[in-house]
């Protein structure tokens, strides 16, 4: 029984170290972008404007705003 409770406890550890990898090597290639400041502006904007899509489409979605 100890065995398995130490199994258990490593288990966060894990999936929080897999998600910070995939995140780290999803950033890499648009690491260099930044360097150019119309390049990091536009990546901004397409960041911004992302997330305000996700935000009015789940509220339409789930009803929360009429449209």
């Amino acid at each position: 029984m100890e065995n398995l409770w130490n199994t258990v406890s490593k288990w966060p550890v894990f999936i929080f170290a897999s998600i910070l990898g995939v995140f780290l090597n999803a950033i890499k290639p648009i690491r260099p972008l930044l360097k150019n400041p119309v390049t990091a502006i536009a990546l901004v904007g397409l960041l911004v404007a992302g997330f305000a899509f996700v935000a009015f489409t789940l509220r339409a979605m789930l009803g929360l705003n009429p449209v």
